[in-house]
């Protein structure tokens, strides 16, 4: 009569993450320099929820709106039993370098500034698909970063988007007229902040400009607004002739009762999907005006 939850995490593996298999005795040369899967989250494991030097690091500039909060980096791939010291070194003055870039004076340059150690088109995507979500948990939490041997760094594969599309109902996660990214400014107080790499990349107009003309590409297309209702009215198709919607609410009956964290609680499952349909909607006409504002 157990409760189980089926989870699938994010993996190196040639079909999921693509990346170099970093062994053991990569530890100089253009052989450190990849494959390393690191994270922006909690520590997992059996009772680990303490971040410690061995596994995770800090970055050396606070997150906007910080009083006692840090932002922490965790080692996944190579994970903190299997990263050599040379590898740990190598992977945290990137980041680090990374950040310093990002954080100077210089930072627009695209020969010495932040584009000089990451991949911006990865961090453009990362970015429209976080604030189409409303990502309560976006950037902060659930956020991996890979780096490939002899390539940059590059935000993503996303994952972990349970509190989005207006599932939360703490610190405007159900809103669909603010930013994501701004969350700091909301809700000060968390333990777990947005790194000041999102304010700071919408400081340089040649970020902007990006976000603006990929967003303008798939809004015509992947994020047409018939794309993303009839992506709803599919995946509600399939699960009804099926039988799994019945058998879910058979299964946990939490129809018209209110579940954590959610921002509406509907009385049937037409119900929920009409305030899905809704939310996206109202979502991107804001994104609309808002990344055009930019």
């Amino acid at each position: 009569n157990g409760v189980y939850v089926f989870m699938e995490k994010l993996k190196r593996d040639s079909n999921r993450i693509d990346l170099n298999n970093l062994k053991e005795d990569e530890n100089s040369g253009e052989d450190l320099t990849g494959g390393y899967i690191i994270k922006i989250d909690k520590v997992g494991g059996p009772g680990g929820q303490e971040y410690s030097n061995l596994n995770s690091f800090s970055s050396s500039i606070a997150p906007p709106e910080a009083d006692f909060q840090t932002i922490k980096f965790v080692f996944d791939d190579p994970d903190p039993e299997d990263i050599t010291a040379q590898q740990r070194t190598y992977i945290e003055t990137y980041i680090r370098s990374f950040e310093e870039a990002l954080a100077s004076d210089d930072f627009q340059n695209p020969d010495t500034g932040y584009e000089a150690w990451i991949n911006s088109d990865s961090f453009v995507d990362f970015f429209i698909l976080n604030e189409l979500s409303n990502n309560v948990d976006g950037y902060r939490l659930s956020t991996w970063l890979t780096k490939d041997k002899n390539e940059k760094l590059n935000m993503g594969p996303i994952w972990d988007f349970n509190l989005a599309f207006g599932n939360a109902d703490y610190c405007s996660g159900g809103a669909t007229d603010v930013w994501a990214y701004k969350f700091n400014e909301r809700c000060s107080s968390d333990f777990w902040l947005i790194p000041f790499w999102w304010e700071r990349l919408l400081q340089d107009p040649a970020f902007v400009a990006k976000v603006k003309t990929r967003w303008a590409t798939l809004r015509t297309t992947t994020l047409s607004t018939p794309t993303l209702l009839n992506k709803i009215d599919s995946y509600k198709t399939q699960l009804e002739m099926a039988g799994s919607v019945d058998q879910n609410f058979q299964k946990w009956p939490v129809l018209g009762t209110y579940v954590w964290p959610n921002n509406f609680v509907g009385s049937s499952y037409d119900s929920e999907i009409e305030y899905l349909t809704n939310w996206v909607e109202d979502r991107v006409q804001w994104l609309d005006q808002n990344i055009a504002g930019l």
